[in-house]
């Protein structure tokens, strides 16, 4: 077992799987904290082309000789991989016991490294909240995320923790049964939000060609991301701030007025849009506390 002097580990042989873009990026954060990926895996020309990049001194191998060199064993694969990866491993006996087995899944915990647990592994999830794109940017995001750890116990945690901080995040515990809900929650804040930005750029993309004669007309590539950009970026920033009492806009002054207007309007431009932006300004509406009138106009 690797020793642990208080909460710093010593220089851990890293094992990933798979060079993925998350895999690649720890794997970068983790030798910048100056342990050691000794192997990853890499299937795809797209994943061996990233891991060559982005970890160069790393032997590119299968998944049990990766496993056998590590000491701690990074599982870095899609959530729907994970199960038959662990299964895999544990039948080929190839991690030893003693190795800290990490998985970066948001929805699933511990249980699904029990294979690996009863080998004599200890099983820790780290998660990074945040998204990856594949780009180098990804991997300085990470002094800036938070990431959430589930352990089996203080040990664990401490462990998990200490990782954390070494590469620059900021841990946070999630019990094991609300994982579902935790990874829900980061998926509705994360990816949803991207719909919701597409959707408003698409409906002013079609508002801009009315502007004739205006800069707009002269210059419209990208525009649409140019007048978006400072009032989401505004908005996401008070939010966090500020909760609820962010809010601006028709729901927040009661203009129910404005609001049939705004569903005429996207009724015309596109229906699926106005179906969208009826549902969010609904619900909207009701967590604002918003007069009935606002209600009635959303509701129909």
């Amino acid at each position: 077992m690797v020793q642990f002097d208080g909460l710093r580990p010593a220089r851990l042989k890293v094992g990933v799987i798979s060079a993925g873009r998350v895999g690649t990026a720890l794997g970068v954060a983790l030798e910048r904290a100056e342990h050691v990926v000794v192997a990853c895996s890499a299937i795809s020309e797209e994943s061996r082309r990233r891991a060559r990049r982005r970890l160069p001194d790393s032997l590119v191998r299968s998944a049990p000789d990766v496993a056998e060199h590590a000491e701690l064993l990074l599982l870095a694969v899609p959530d729907t991989e994970l199960a038959g990866i662990v299964s895999g491993l544990a039948a080929t006996g190839a991690v030893r016991a003693g190795t800290i087995v990490v998985h970066t899944s948001g929805a699933t915990g511990i249980g699904v490294l029990a294979p690996l647990t009863e080998q004599g592994c200890l099983p820790l999830a780290v998660h990074p909240a945040m998204t990856f794109t594949g780009s180098d940017e990804d991997i300085d995001r990470l002094s800036e995320s938070c990431f959430g750890v589930t352990a089996a116990d203080e040990i664990g945690y401490a462990i998990a923790e200490a990782l954390t901080c070494e590469i620059g995040g900021e841990p946070f515990r999630i019990d094991e049964s609300a994982r579902t809900l935790y990874h829900a929650a980061l998926c509705h804040g994360g990816n949803h939000v991207v719909t919701v930005i597409d959707d408003a750029l698409t409906a002013l993309r079609a508002a801009l060609p009315a502007a004739v004669g205006s800069v707009v007309a002269q210059d419209p590539d990208g525009i649409a991301e140019r007048v978006l950009g400072p009032l989401v970026r505004a908005a996401v920033a008070n939010t966090l701030r500020d909760g609820r009492a962010a809010l601006t806009g028709p729901v927040a002054r009661g203009d129910s007025a404005a609001l049939a207007r705004h569903l005429a309007a996207l009724t015309a431009a596109d229906p699926d849009l106005a179906e969208t932006y009826r549902s969010i300004a609904l619900r909207t509406a009701h967590r604002a506390g918003a007069a009935e009138d606002v209600l009635e106009v959303l509701a129909r």
